[in-house]
């Protein structure tokens, strides 16, 4: 049973017009480390029932700019309201919907009878985005569905929210020592929108971009980060990920150990769902996971014969077909679902976290999973002997391939793998670099040297915390040259400027 720790505060959403990222580390820690089972007592789902399942996952993100009143930080979509005759500015309001609608879809489905299931995963900028710009009915109807409340009925375990990086940082190049701390500002400021309690259920992570590190040593920083913030698994992309001998993995709708090993030998792993290939979007509008899932059957998996998942990520507002199509689909779905099964057998919707558990509880340990490791590694540890693994002979190995393999990279893959995230964008990422190394520079020695008030609580430190989170914001490299890496050129003179003046 979920049990929380004893005198926790309420947390502030706002604090002196900042979004609360900082400051309540230890009490965010001692709520997310834990072992107990979060959709075992609440499912209404049992895995000898199942055949195959799906879970299907809805990506939301705006970034945050300096385009408002005096260069003001405001939401992208602030300004694509304010400037609807721009680009496709008009979408604003659809898109503002889609930031909502699920709040009505899940109770409409389950007061029909239905059973139905979905993974919501939203960028912290986009959150604090909605709250600047006064959009309380948006996220007071995604609170209909993730709070759990006496006066009201509870939408678990229909719903499960993910965690990810703050400002939709994509992991490969982000600094390593930024990683942890946009995965705990995220759950900062989900914990003051809706609660410990709701903060307590996220066990998995939805990296941006789908975008897995196959650095060595980022991904061994990216999942020990993972771990100590209490996650249990991620989603990562079909094509992201090998097996341990470099062949492309074969069983894609059963959980995996993602391996971790850096130029330290040191290893490390998680639990990972693998996100099938093809157009992400298009496949979840039109709810393809639970046609594909229709054709599978169970799969043996250690010594437990186990129902196979179909998992898939897209955009939640992006293109027709999620404003359009999607919502017609995803309902025609599970009415389909309730006249083979009742929608609690046969092929049925699951969460990630909530299968998981049903496969522990039938007797399924971890070690039973199939191995894997991001794509590219097996042609370093073929150079780099596990025994006697040292930091130089890794970077010589990596150094050695890019020379001999053209297609050879450390920059990670994605499910945009036709962009590159480094190339073309060092207006971008060398700042980018030098204030988080500035910022470093200056803020690890005051946090080593606590006071009485922990530095992470200063107005000041969230400030410039705020300011290195925001230049990592992928959007600032993804749009191209102009308007965008002007942004980032904006926040980065705002945060040196910062750095030199506070603290």
């Amino acid at each position: 049973m979920l049990t929380l720790p004893h005198t926790l505060p309420t947390l502030p959403e706002i604090i002196d017009g900042l979004p609360n990222i900082s400051g309540w580390e230890t009490e965010v820690l001692s709520v997310v480390n834990h072992d107990a089972p979060v959709f075992l007592p609440k499912t209404n789902l049992r895995l000898e029932d199942i055949n195959a399942g799906f879970a299907i996952a809805l990506h939301m993100h705006q970034p945050t700019i300096p385009a408002g009143h005096n260069g003001s930080l405001i939401s992208n979509l602030q300004y694509m309201f304010e400037h609807p005759n721009e680009g496709d500015n008009h979408n604003a309001g659809p898109f503002a919907y889609c930031y909502s609608r699920m709040g009505d879809f899940i109770p409409e489905l389950v007061n029909q009878g239905c059973n139905p299931r979905v993974m919501l995963d939203y960028s912290g900028n986009l959150l604090w985005g909605l709250r600047q710009m006064g959009r309380n009915d948006i996220l007071d109807n995604l609170k209909r569905i993730t709070c759990v409340s006496e006066a009201a009925p509870t939408y678990q375990p229909y719903v499960e929210w993910l965690g990810t990086m703050w400002s939709h940082a994509v992991i490969p190049s982000t600094p390593i020592a930024d990683i942890k701390l946009h995965i705990l500002a995220w759950q900062h400021y989900f914990a003051a929108i809706f609660g410990w309690e709701a903060l307590a259920r996220v066990k998995g992570f939805s990296p941006p971009e789908m975008h897995l590190p196959n650095h060595p040593d980022t991904l061994f920083e990216f999942v020990k980060a993972l771990k100590e913030c209490g996650y249990r698994w991620l989603l990562v992309q079909e094509d992201s990920v090998e097996t341990i001998s470099g062949h492309s993995i074969i069983h894609k709708h059963l959980p995996h150990n993602l391996i971790a090993r850096n130029s330290q030998g040191e290893t490390i792993s998680i639990t990972a769902l693998i996100k099938t290939q093809g157009s992400d979007t298009k496949l979840v509008g039109q709810m393809q996971p639970y046609y594909e899932a229709k054709t599978l059957s169970k799969q043996q998996l250690g010594s437990v014969l186990v129902p196979p998942i179909v998992t898939q990520i897209g955009d939640g507002e992006n293109g027709g077909v999620m404003m359009n199509e999607f919502p017609s689909a995803f309902k025609q779905a599970w009415w389909d679902m309730v006249n083979h099964g009742g929608g609690k057998s046969g092929v049925v919707g699951m969460c990630g976290t909530e299968y998981l558990e049903l496969l522990a509880d039938a007797g399924c340990k971890s070690e039973d999973f199939p191995n894997c490791q991001p794509v590219g590694q097996h042609h370093i540890w073929q150079r780099v002997s596990p025994d006697n693994c040292q930091p130089e002979a890794v970077e010589n190995a990596i150094q050695e391939l890019k020379q001999t393999n053209s297609n050879f990279h450390m920059d990670g893959a994605s499910w945009t793998n036709h962009i590159s995230w480094v190339k073309g964008y060092e207006n971008v990422i060398s700042p980018m670099y030098q204030l988080s190394s500035s910022f470093h520079q200056k803020v690890d020695g005051l946090l080593a040297d606590q006071s009485a008030e922990p530095i992470t609580k200063q107005s000041s430190y969230r400030n410039i915390l705020l300011y290195n989170l925001l230049l990592q914001t992928s959007c600032f490299r993804y749009w191209g040259q102009g308007n965008w890496t002007d942004y980032a050129r904006e926040i980065y003179q705002r945060g040196e400027h910062l750095l030199l003046t506070t603290l």
